[in-house]
């Protein structure tokens, strides 16, 4: 277990990853993202291998057969991890490297493998999952005067039912509870 890991800390530090040690046989590699703007990922070492997780996004407020029929089929194409949800229904990267297949190469295959998914599959599940979402997220910064930087990747989900200025039509402007719409606050 002591060869794995060092193998792993010089794998990470000679590709100057940003990371930090919890614990004996724990990393955790902070890969930076565009659209999920960084993506954690832990890399336990076990006696027979090297686990790795990434969270990815919280469970979806809406559309739970769309974003799990996305992921099914995104798991078709994934190299080393697979997507998964935990008991509260939160979507993680997960996946598994044995001892003897752990080497510098195979560790940046797999984590760029997880910033691809997690980054690249953000916003689109965040679309199928959290529509409602940000349409009121919306809705309640534009009648505030607030930025909208952060929401134009969405920008297509505002129509129908949405005034010009993104208000919902015959409505005032919505409540909006912070925090509800992830990774926008």
């Amino acid at each position: 277990m002591n060869e794995t890991v060092s193998l792993i800390e010089a794998a990470l530090a000679e590709r100057e990853m940003d990371y930090t040690r919890q614990g004996e046989n724990q990393f955790v590699v902070e890969l930076p993202g565009e659209r999920k703007l960084k993506t954690a990922c832990l890399l336990s070492v076990g006696n027979h291998g090297v686990r790795v997780e990434a969270f990815v996004c919280r469970n979806p407020d809406e559309n739970f057969e769309g974003v799990y029929k996305y992921l099914l089929r995104r798991n078709r194409r994934l190299y080393g991890v697979h997507y998964t949800i935990d008991r509260s229904g939160d979507i993680y990267l997960v996946g598994r490297i044995s001892t003897h297949a752990v080497t510098g190469d195979e560790l940046d295959r797999v984590l760029g493998q997880v910033l691809e998914a997690a980054d690249g599959d953000f916003n689109i599940l965040l679309e199928l999952g959290f529509a409602s979402s940000i349409r009121r997220e919306w809705a309640w910064r534009v009648s505030r005067g607030e930025s909208l930087a952060n929401l134009k990747p969405f920008e297509h989900l505002i129509g129908d039912g949405v005034q010009p200025d993104g208000a919902p039509a015959g409505e005032d402007a919505p409540e909006r509870v912070p925090g509800t719409v992830p990774g926008l606050d």
